[in-house]
Order: C-alpha cells, then sequence, then structure tokens
C-alpha cells in the first residue's frame, strides 16, 4: 500500500502486501520483499534488497553510496535479510568493487542512529545498541550484540555469539563466544549468558571456557596456545571454531586483560 505521498520509482519491485508511509522515497534498482513496512521520510536508494517481513523506521538511509572516495559509482548493492528491523536514522551504505556488496542477516535490530559502512557483513540475530558504528570491510558473525556507541575500525572480524560492552572501540578482532570490555579492548570472560538463553548445554561451555583459559590466561601466545590447544583438547565444533578464527585472523585478535 502506497501513500500519495511517497515516491517510488516505477521500475523498483515492491511487493504487492508492502506498506510505504508518506514522505518516503524509494529509488530505482531497488527489491523489497513482501510483508515489509517502510515509515516515513525513509529514503532507499539504488541498490537496495529488502527481504520479507522488515520494518524499517522514520530517517533511515538504506544503500546510499559509500563514504570511500574511491568509489567510482560501480554497480553494488546493500542487502537486508528477512524480519529484520532498522531503527530512526540509521544509514546502511552499498558496497564497493571490493566485496560488491554489504550484507545485514536475517532477525537483526539495528537500533537508532546505527551506521553500517560499505562492504560490511552482519549475520543473522544480530543486535546493534543506539549508535553503535562499523567502518568498512567489516565481518560479523551470527547471534552477536554491540552495546550502545561502539566503534569497530575497519577490516576487523568480529566472531559467532561475542558480545562488546558500550562504548567499546574495537580495534583488533573479537573471537566467538566471548565477552569484551575495557580499553583496550581485551577478552573479560566467555559470553555465557548469552550462550545459555540460546541452548548451549553446560558441557559445551565450559569446553569454550577451557579453551580460552588456555588462550588468554597461561601466559602463552596466541601460536603457542594454538598449539596446546589443537594438541591436548577434544575437537569439537567450538573450538574447532575458535581456532580457524585465530588462524583467518589478519588484524590479530584482542588481548586479554592481563596481556602486555
Amino acid at each position: 500500500m502506497n501513500q500519495p505521498l511517497a515516491y517510488v520509482h516505477p521500475d523498483a519491485k515492491i511487493a504487492k502486501n508492502v506498506v510505504i508511509e508518506p514522505f518516503t522515497t524509494i529509488h530505482n534498482n531497488v527489491l523489497i520483499g513482501e510483508g515489509t513496512w517502510i515509515g516515513s521520510n525513509v529514503t532507499i536508494m539504488e541498490g537496495a534488497r529488502i527481504g520479507k517481513n522488515c520494518n524499517i523506521f522514520p530517517g533511515a538511509v538504506i544503500s546510499a553510496i559509500p563514504q570511500d572516495l574511491k568509489f567510482r559509482d560501480e554497480e553494488t548493492t546493500a542487502e537486508i535479510g528477512d524480519n529484520t528491523t532498522i531503527r530512526e536514522y540509521v544509514t546502511v551504505n552499498r558496497g564497493t568493487v571490493d566485496r560488491r556488496k554489504t550484507v545485514i542477516g536475517d532477525n537483526c535490530l539495528l537500533m537508532a542512529y546505527c551506521h553500517i559502512a560499505h562492504d560490511c557483513t552482519v549475520g543473522d540475530n544480530c543486535i546493534f545498541s543506539n549508535n553503535s558504528t562499523l567502518a568498512g570491510h567489516i565481518t560479523v558473525g551470527d547471534y552477536v550484540i554491540l552495546a550502545g556507541m561502539t566503534a569497530v575500525n575497519q577490516f576487523c572480524m568480529i566472531g559467532n555469539h561475542a558480545f562488546v560492552t558500550g562504548g567499546s572501540m574495537v580495534r583488533k578482532d573479537v573471537p566467538p563466544f566471548v565477552k569484551a570490555a575495557r580499553e583496550p579492548l581485551s577478552y573479560v570472560g566467555i559470553n555465557s549468558i548469552g550462550l545459555r538463553r540460546r541452548g548451549f548445554e553446560a558441557n559445551r561451555i565450559q569446553e569454550i571456557q577451557n579453551v580460552y583459559r588456555i588462550l588468554y590466561q597461561k601466559n602463552y601466545n596466541n601460536t603457542q596456545a594454538v598449539q596446546i590447544i589443537e594438541a591436548e583438547m577434544e575437537a569439537t565444533s567450538e573450538r574447532d571454531e575458535i581456532l580457524q578464527f585465530i588462524k583467518n585472523s589478519k588484524r590479530g585478535i584482542m588481548k586479554g586483560y592481563f596481556q602486555n
């Protein structure tokens, strides 16, 4: 249902039961899935791909060109999965030639004033609290929570089920299953509450804790810790996920609180 005071480009592909409120502008080369609600004063620009049953609140700008001086108007997209909520004044920029798209997964909540820069990939079931900001080329896993006013440096990775406390500056990669806090950002434990809420059994949580005890609390460097974990700990999906994350890290993982 399009309000007469909204502008929708005639070539935009909008599902029949999408609701578009007054004073919203939808550009060409836009796809919006069934059941999505677009609030007033939203701007959805070329390259937007918005899934089913999303809610986009007033003032949001989706798929604006990247804030990157190297951008040369290449054809790229900003893709938002199903059942995702974008609150007031969130900005999501489309990709550049690097990844060609910016992606936000299913069932996410981006609270007011968040910014997702070009070429970021955000997994499913993530919650970004107010004013959280991702610079370009960042990869965020599933079930990640960024508390308010978190800022993430470009090219960083944040692993599945990680929790980053409010006001944090993320300069290094944050491994999966952890809580990150303090300045500089450091390991302060595993995200046991979040893991329990998502159905992780006590023995799995204990195994994750044992991995990070070796990595962060035994005074080993990362190479030594990885070798010990591989040699002494039983292979599990969680153990292997942590090890693979460390091996793939290009910026290096954050330190433990008591590490120099």
